[in-house]
């Protein structure tokens, strides 16, 4: 049988049925980080079917503390509003000319955002656009006449949720260079986003649970018993 590094050895250690405060286990992941600066995630697992329509979770939040990840942004829009966001920072813009290379397969983006009157154009992407999370929705705000506020937003630490098959909902929430209160000040953000987003045809307890993990860290159970409306 293989030997445990002394990393894995710290981690078998710990109590996996403890709950944990937010604060408690930021602390704990940097006992256990590793030589490069992780990606911080949160997952809550709902008490939601969303193959039912009205049990869907889905939206935006803004993350006050940002990313800390470069977010890459393509732009459908002519005129004025290319040109503005261009100027917003969008690391591609165009209209049939960008449909013609995602169409190619060039999808490196992380937000594809539209202006209404390009939907036209969008619209022929919905087999290549849809299956990656990328179709452009006017409830997440990602088909809009202010493009450049869209895209300033998405630059700045905008993030998309949007719960999974098995009622799962994964999101990054920083990094482990972040201070501990800008960590603590995202994982409230989202989760108070995730609470509002609560949808209709959600019955029983809706929040079930929480952890909190990095890239190479453990996964730890977050006490949400002090958040309202879990």
């Amino acid at each position: 049988m293989a030997k445990l590094t002394k990393k894995q050895k710290a981690v078998a250690e710990l109590d996996n049925e403890k709950l944990y405060s937010i604060d408690e286990a930021i602390a704990t992941l940097r006992t256990h980080k590793a030589k490069f600066d992780e990606t911080v995630e949160v997952a809550m697992n709902l008490g939601v079917d969303p193959r039912h329509a009205d049990q869907m979770v889905r939206g935006m939040v803004s993350l006050p503390s940002g990313t800390g990840k470069n977010v890459k942004v393509a732009v459908f829009a002519k005129g004025d509003n290319a040109d503005k966001a261009t100027a917003a920072g969008a690391d591609k813009v165009g209209a049939e000319d960008l449909m013609e290379d995602m169409q190619a397969g060039n999808l490196d983006y992380d937000r594809v955002i539209a202006t209404p009157d390009m939907m036209g154009v969008v619209g022929r992407l919905g087999k290549v656009l849809g299956p990656k999370g990328l179709m452009p929705n006017p409830k997440l705000g990602t088909v809009t006449p202010n493009v450049e506020q869209a895209v300033k937003d998405a630059k700045g630490g905008q993030v998309e949720f949007r719960v999974e098959k098995m009622g799962i909902i994964h999101s990054g929430i920083g990094k482990m260079s972040f201070k501990d209160a800008d960590l603590k000040a995202n994982f409230e953000a989202i989760t108070q986003a995730i609470v509002k987003a609560k949808p209709s045809g959600a019955k029983g307890k809706y929040m079930k649970k929480v952890s909190l993990t990095s890239t190479m860290g453990p996964g730890l159970k977050i006490d949400i018993s002090g958040i309202e409306g879990a």
